[in-house]
Parts: C-alpha cells; structure tokens; sequence
C-alpha cells in the first residue's frame, strides 16, 4: 500500500468514526500539532494524547465535524491532504466550513507526523 493510500484510509475511518483503525495507522510516537490560532492548538504525541487533545474535544466548540480531503499530494514520505472543515456551530447550528491542509509523515507504513494548516482567523470568526 502507498502513503498516499494509507492516508487516504486514515480519512476513511475517521469519517466513518472508527477510531481504533485511525489509531492504528499512527505510530506510537506521532508528534500532532495543531495550528497556533485554531482551538485545540499544540503539539500532542502518541495516539493518546492525540485522542484526548483533538478528537474528543473537537464537540467543545462544534457539532458534526467532518474533513473533507479535496486532493492528496504524494512525494516520498510526505502526503499533503487539502481540503475543507465543516462543522455546525455550537450554539446555532448554523453550517460553518474552512479551508486547511495537513502535511503527513510516514516511516514504515505508519503515520510519524501530522501538521495542521487551517484558515485559524476564518475558524475563530465561525464558532464565536
């Protein structure tokens, strides 16, 4: 399987919502790091931390998050994911959606790195 499709299958079972087959496409060091402006910003490593610190607080200031990959670019060891968030607003339900882009690392068949970029001024004027 290429990085590219292993990322692909990574989005798959995140919007499935089977979140042991996302686990278990990371290594047990992945460093994650969210944008500085987004909610959830930092840098959490190994799956836990990236459980507790991201997808379980993502219904803190939204409901029905999804990603929606518009096209995956491979080279080598890295895969660029660019697409957009949706969400509904917390408080008014209303649709909210945002540019961003992901650059994934692979070592070994397993994600090593995840780096968020999102439009974090057009997140922070939606959930406000």
């Amino acid at each position: 399987m290429s990085n590219k499709e292993i990322i692909q299958g990574l989005y798959q079972s995140f919007a499935a919502g089977d979140v042991p087959a996302v686990l278990s496409g990371f290594a047990d060091d992945i460093e994650w790091t969210e944008s500085d402006g987004f909610p959830l910003k930092g840098t959490y490593v190994g799956p836990q931390a990236v459980v507790e610190n991201v997808f379980m607080r993502l219904g803190e200031f939204s409901d029905n998050w999804s990603v929606h990959v518009d096209r995956y670019i491979a080279d080598g060891d890295t895969v660029v994911a660019d697409g957009r968030y949706c969400w509904n607003h917390k408080e008014t339900g209303e649709p909210c959606e945002v540019r961003m882009a992901h650059v994934w690392t692979l070592a070994d068949g397993k994600a090593t790195s995840f780096l968020q970029h999102v439009d974090s001024a057009g997140v922070r004027d939606l959930i406000q």
